[in-house]
């Protein structure tokens, strides 16, 4: 299947991989990759199924995104979707927001609360930010969310390992948590990994100054493993500045596996597997 030559701005788009099955997609922005309608997210979906991909979670990150989510997600049944505010949003959290997230996590097609969690770079830098009191409390606010929906919890989760992980202690952490795009060292993964949670490798583990990440990525036990594009960001390495889609996802599977010494269709397999089992994906209805 043919790739378009240019994306957003005018950058070359990475060429269709050799195909990579089964793959899930265990998080991706459909919506900020360009999809607007049921035509035009069947058409991102037809290009992973191409490469193998043949499912992916959308995620959330205002208000806005958490209705189209999920109306994308019963447009086409590759898609699922996530709801919730992203933390440099968390001023947005009122009576209002809190009462419309609720009513969209009941949908069938939602799989996990997210993304949620502390962000700690961008207060200061991003203009409107939430600050880091706003952000813990809405934090704590999707955690219970996630515990009364029995929904995994999706983190966000930048410059804030401590936070993060004081916050879960303080509020008591789901069944199943999910760090998104996990970015943290050996010691963060050690602490995941040790309390049961999943990570979620992005494009950025192919990244070969991305050393402290690298170290991490090889002490995640197989069934604690998911793959994400977080599209249409991160796109993984030789491709690196140019624009993400969820059939991009065998790129970096690949360059993990090396990373791993595993062989790539084993790692697809398994994380496949995973993110099957972790968004109850078989169990979910159209």
């Amino acid at each position: 299947m043919a790739v378009s030559s240019k994306r957003s701005g005018g950058r070359e788009a990475p060429p269709l991989p050799p195909p990579l099955t089964p793959l899930i997609d265990a998080h991706t922005h459909l919506d900020a990759c360009g999809a607007t309608d049921a035509a035009s997210v069947a058409e991102i979906l037809d290009r992973a199924q191409a490469a193998g991909v043949g499912a992916v979670v959308t995620i959330a990150d205002d208000l806005d995104s958490a209705r189209w989510v999920v109306q994308a997600a019963h447009w086409d049944p590759r898609v699922y979707a996530a709801v919730a505010l992203h933390p440099t949003r968390a001023d947005a959290l009122d009576d209002a927001a809190r009462a419309e997230l609720e009513q969209l996590a009941a949908d069938p097609r939602v799989v996990a609360i997210g993304e949620t969690g502390m962000d700690l770079f961008w207060p200061g830098r991003l203009e409107g930010c939430a600050e880091p009191a706003v952000q813990r409390d809405a934090f704590a606010w999707h955690i219970d969310l996630a515990k009364r929906t029995g929904t995994p919890l999706m983190i966000h989760n930048r410059d804030a390992d401590a936070a993060v992980l004081d916050v879960l202690a303080a509020e008591g952490a789901p069944d199943t948590v999910i760090f998104h795009c996990f970015s943290s060292d050996a010691e963060m993964a050690r602490a995941c990994v040790g309390r049961g949670w999943y990570l979620s490798l992005s494009g950025t583990v192919s990244f070969k100054n991305a050393h402290a990440l690298r170290e991490a990525a090889v002490l995640i036990p197989d069934d604690l493993l998911l793959v994400e594009t977080d599209a249409p960001f991160l796109t993984p390495h030789p491709f690196r500045g140019a624009p993400n889609e969820p059939y991009c996802l065998p790129y970096t599977v690949r360059a993990l596996a090396e990373l791993r010494g595993t062989a790539p269709d084993g790692l697809a397999r398994t994380t496949a597997a995973n993110a099957e089992r972790v968004y109850a994906l078989r169990s979910n209805v159209s």
